[in-house]
C-alpha cells in the first residue's frame, strides 16, 4: 500500500460557518498553487436548490476563506459515463482540496459507489491533498452509512448501508457519525445524529463487534493527518471514539493517535496541536453528577469570563452548553419552574452575547471608565461656574460616543 501523505478533515456540522474559516485556511495552507480547490455537489444532487448550495460554498470560500473554489458537479450517476463525468474525474485528479457536504448520505453512496470518484478522492489524499467531508457527507465515508432521513423522518426499520469506505482505503476502518451532540429535539433525544440513545444503541448492536465509531459534535472538526499519523480536534465541541460501548472523549486542541482511531482506547495522546486547551468548566460539569443549577451557574460564570475576554468561540460554546443542559433537564423531568428560570438566564446570555454589553459594566475597560468619570467631573465643574456652553459641549461629546449622562438629585450618573 502506498504511503499516505495527505489529510482528511471530518466535520460534524457548520462547514460553511464562521467557526470553520480559520480551519479551512490552515488546511489550504498546504495546497500547491497548481492544485484545484473543489466543491463536490453530489450529496445534494437530488435537491432543487443544489446549484444554490454549490454557489454558496464558492462564495463562502471567496469572501471568508479568501480562496478561489471551483464546482465539480456530479449530481447523479446517470451521467457517469458521459463527457460531463469525464470533466469531473479530470478535476478530481488535479485537485489538492475537495469539500463535500450537505445533502443525503444514502443518496451520496448510491450515486458514487460504482464510480471512480471514491478512488480519485483516496488517491488525492495519498499524494498529499486534503479531503473535507462534512455533515451528510461525513456519514458516507466510513465502512457503514447511517440512513438518517429514512429512519428519523420516514420511519424505516433500524439498519445500516454499506458506506463508500474512503477511510478504509486509506487504512482507517471507521463509522463516522456527525451531529453527535445534537439537541434540536427539545422534548426528545436527538443526539447521535437524530437517533437518540435507545435507537443508537440498537443500531450499534447491528455493527460488527469490533467496529470503531467516530462521533463528531456539531461545529467540530477531526483533522486526520496521515503523514504524522495523528488527528487533532478543532472547533467548538468534542470528538468521541466509541468501541464495544466504551468511549473516549477528546476536547478542542487535543491530539488523537491512530491507535485510538483504530479502537485502542487504553492509551491516550493528549499532546496538543499548538497550545494546550483544556475542556471548559461547563463541559466538565456535564460529566459529573452536579445539580441542574450547579451546572447553569458554572456555565454562567464561564460565559461572563468569556464575554470579558471577548472570546467569541468560548461565548458560543457556553451558549451551546447551556442549551444542552436545559434540554437534558427536560428529559430528566426537572422542576418546570427551575427549567423556566434557567431559560430566562439562557435568554439573558443570548442578549448579552448579541449586544456585547455586560449588565454590571465589567466589559468596560478601566481606562475608558476613568476617562468618562473625569469628563463628568469636568462638566460638573463647568456647571458650578455656570459655564453652560462648555458643560453642554462635554455632554454632547459623551453622547456621541455612546455614553448616556443623567443628572439626578444624588449627582450625575452615566451608562452605555
Amino acid at each position: 500500500m502506498a504511503v499516505v501523505r495527505g489529510t482528511v478533515a471530518l466535520i460534524g456540522s457548520g462547514e460553511l460557518s464562521g467557526t470553520m474559516v480559520e480551519i479551512h485556511k490552515r488546511l489550504l495552507s498546504r495546497n500547491k498553487a497548481e492544485d484545484k480547490v473543489l466543491f463536490l455537489d453530489t450529496p445534494a444532487g437530488f435537491q432543487g436548490n443544489v446549484d444554490l448550495i454549490a454557489d454558496r460554498a464558492v462564495k463562502f470560500f471567496e469572501h471568508q476563506v479568501r480562496y478561489n473554489m471551483e464546482i465539480a458537479s456530479f449530481k447523479s450517476a446517470e451521467f457517469a459515463n458521459s463527457m460531463e463525468a469525464d470533466k469531473v474525474y479530470r478535476q478530481l485528479s488535479e485537485a489538492g482540496f475537495v469539500l463535500i457536504g450537505p445533502g443525503s448520505p444514502t443518496y451520496t453512496v448510491r450515486q458514487l459507489k460504482e464510480t471512480p470518484v471514491p478512488a480519485l478522492l483516496s488517491a488525492m489524499v495519498t499524494r498529499g491533498g486534503c479531503f473535507v467531508a462534512a455533515s451528510a457527507a461525513a456519514l458516507s465515508v466510513g465502512s457503514h452509512t447511517l440512513p438518517v432521513y429514512e429512519i428519523y423522518k420516514v420511519g424505516e426499520q433500524l439498519h445500516w448501508l454499506e458506506g463508500l469506505n474512503i477511510l478504509g482505503s486509506l487504512g482507517l476502518e471507521l463509522v463516522v457519525i456527525p451531529h453527535w451532540n445534537n439537541a434540536e429535539g427539545g422534548n426528545h433525544d436527538t443526539r447521535f445524529c437524530y437517533m437518540g440513545d435507545e435507537r443508537f444503541r440498537a443500531l450499534e448492536a447491528q455493527l460488527p463487534p469490533d467496529t470503531t465509531i467516530l462521533g463528531l459534535d456539531e461545529h467540530t472538526a477531526c483533522i486526520i493527518d496521515f503523514s504524522s499519523r495523528k488527528a487533532v480536534v478543532e472547533g467548538l465541541g468534542r470528538v468521541t471514539i466509541r468501541r464495544r460501548g466504551a468511549e473516549q472523549h477528546y476536547a478542542r486542541g487535543e491530539k488523537i493517535a491512530f491507535e485510538q482511531l483504530l479502537g485502542d482506547l487504553d492509551g491516550r495522546d493528549t499532546d496538543p496541536w499548538s497550545e494546550p486547551i483544556t475542556p471548559s468548566s461547563s463541559q466538565s460539569a456535564l460529566e459529573t453528577d452536579r445539580s441542574f443549577w450547579d451546572q447553569m451557574h458554572i456555565i454562567e460564570k464561564a460565559f461572563y469570563r468569556s464575554l470579558e475576554q471577548n472570546d467569541l468561540a468560548s461565548i458560543t460554546t457556553q451558549l451551546l452548553e447551556a442549551d444542552r443542559v436545559l434540554w437534558q433537564a427536560q428529559l430528566d423531568l426537572e422542576n418546570p419552574e427551575f427549567v423556566s428560570q434557567g431559560r430566562e438566564l439562557f435568554r439573558e446570555m443570548i442578549v448579552l452575547a448579541g449586544t456585547g454589553v455586560d449588565q454590571s459594566a465589567r466589559v468596560i475597560p478601566p481606562m475608558f471608565n476613568d476617562l468618562v468619570n473625569k469628563l463628568v467631573d469636568l462638566r460638573e465643574h463647568y456647571r458650578r461656574e455656570k459655564r453652560w456652553p462648555a458643560a453642554d459641549h462635554i455632554r454632547s461629546l459623551l453622547q456621541d460616543t455612546g455614553v448616556v449622562l443623567e443628572d439626578t438629585n444624588e449627582g450625575p450618573r452615566w451608562h452605555l
